[in-house]
């Protein structure tokens, strides 16, 4: 496909360089020549200097042979603007980038009466992932599929687990809970596991369960939560409203520290059940005086990813607090891994990883099955894909054990009506099933891109 990407920070280099890997034709437009020479160095991209906005750039970069837009600046106007244009223009599809709170509640507008394929909140997306990984404490990830029946829970197996020791096939079959462990990483390394895969204490391990069996699985685990009741944000910019707002919806004690004594008086009328206090976000005595040792949950979600880093580390050493932190550079990725920092969230990863499900199911007409979902995993080395079945074909005709598939790919769950399915190999698909696929062959839109030749 022809793809036009206005806007070349973080977010439109990340789409820029996935989508040029998945074999599109990449045009990147930004008004900032040095980042475009940049990208040009990296990337096998096309890079126009200009306005993304402005008729005659979108036509230099061949909107009029486009087949998709995506406007991802840091400019919400902006970016709804080059929508418009390029709908008029090329008549293609298009996805802007829409952060403001006053834009949020306007997006089913803008994504229907104006023409939009899709609308993206960056904050939101990361601040509804904050609430789901506080309301399931003993997680360090989580990716819902099928509209949050089934999940892939990321969590770190305790030194002191009855699962150390024990080989995969060994644990399945004491386990009273179905379900799939479809990724270990240990040491810096991912493993797909097989039955004679033996844990380590230590090992991040990413299962796949239906979501009713949460809590049995983590005490099986010996993982031992309590339900969080209070929860301190540092940082009350767009994502840390987002989160209080939803918090505090669900009767759920919240105070902010935000430095903008401005914002403060904001929050404090967007907010009234939560508490704001105006202060340093890294002064050590006023974080203890405001309960960081006492609270249930610590959400560092500043701009500086130093900062959160800082105070999460903090966090991590003066309580028994759930720790999630914010970060906005996914490069950093390699490096915060190994700190004890808690869970991680990076809103323009999010970004793109929503945006690249949408992009993989409009390659071309699928006429078997429909991308779902898309999640990376591991820090991008896998990928977890589900697919809606349409109708009957080769994946449907013969069990699964005598599929032919490919080497990295493991089908993981199938989700039939309401019933969440850990397959074995004498499970067939059927149908209007949802398949999730976990694999390190990361790009595949199609399930027949399962199979051997």
């Amino acid at each position: 496909m022809n793809v036009i990407i206005v806007g070349c920070g973080k977010v439109g280099y990340t789409l820029a360089e996935t989508l040029s890997n998945e074999g599109h034709d990449i045009t990147v437009v930004d008004s900032n020549p040095q980042k475009l020479e940049g990208l040009a160095n990296s990337l096998d991209v096309q890079c126009v200097n200009g306005n993304g906005a402005s008729y005659r750039v979108l036509a230099e970069a061949g909107v009029a042979q486009c087949d998709l837009v995506i406007a991802a600046t840091s400019g919400d106007e902006v970016n709804m603007l080059c929508c418009l244009i390029a709908r008029k223009a090329g008549h293609c599809r298009t996805i802007a980038r829409v952060r403001n709170p006053d834009y949020y509640e306007d997006l089913k507008f803008i994504q229907g009466d104006l023409g939009f394929s899709m609308a993206i909140n960056p904050e939101y997306s990361a601040a509804i992932a904050c609430y789901h990984l506080i309301r399931t404490p003993g997680a360090v990830d989580l990716d819902p599929f099928a509209k949050g029946r089934a999940q892939i829970i990321t969590m770190d197996l305790p030194q002191n687990s009855s699962w150390v020791g024990r080989s995969l096939m060994e644990v399945s079959k004491v386990s009273t809970v179905p379900f799939l462990l479809s990724i270990i990483v240990r040491n810096k390394t991912v493993l797909i596991p097989d039955g004679s895969t033996v844990l380590h204490g230590g090992d991040r391990i990413s299962l796949i369960l239906d979501m009713k069996n949460m809590g049995t699985m983590m005490r099986e685990i010996g993982i031992h939560t309590r339900p969080i009741k209070s929860v301190l944000i540092i940082g009350g910019d767009t994502m840390g409203y987002y989160l209080a707002r939803k918090l505090t919806e669900a009767h759920i004690k919240v105070k902010i520290i935000e430095p903008d004594r401005a914002r403060c008086m904001e929050l404090s009328d967007l907010l009234p059940r939560a508490t704001i206090i105006n202060g340093v976000p890294t002064d050590e005595r006023l974080l203890l005086e405001e309960g960081i040792s006492s609270t249930d949950a610590v959400c560092a979600l500043l701009k500086s990813d130093v900062e959160n880093i800082m105070i999460a580390v903090f966090a991590s050493k003066r309580s028994s607090a759930k720790v999630i932190t914010r970060i906005n550079k996914a490069t950093f990725g390699g490096v915060v891994n190994e700190l004890p920092i808690g869970s991680v969230i990076t809103p323009k990863s999010l970004t793109a990883e929503n945006i690249i499900r949408y992009v993989r199911t409009m390659r071309r007409p699928h006429l078997d099955s429909d991308i779902e979902y898309v999640y990376q995993l591991a820090g991008g080395k896998v990928e977890a894909v589900s697919f809606l079945i349409k109708s009957a074909c080769r994946l449907t005709e013969t069990a699964i054990r005598d599929l032919p598939i490919k080497k990295g790919i493991l089908i993981s769950a199938i989700i039939r009506q309401n019933s969440v399915i850990i397959p074995s190999g004498q499970d067939r698909i059927l149908p209007k099933d949802e398949v999730i696929i976990v694999t390190t062959r990361c790009g595949i839109s199609d399930l027949s891109e399962i199979f051997k030749q």
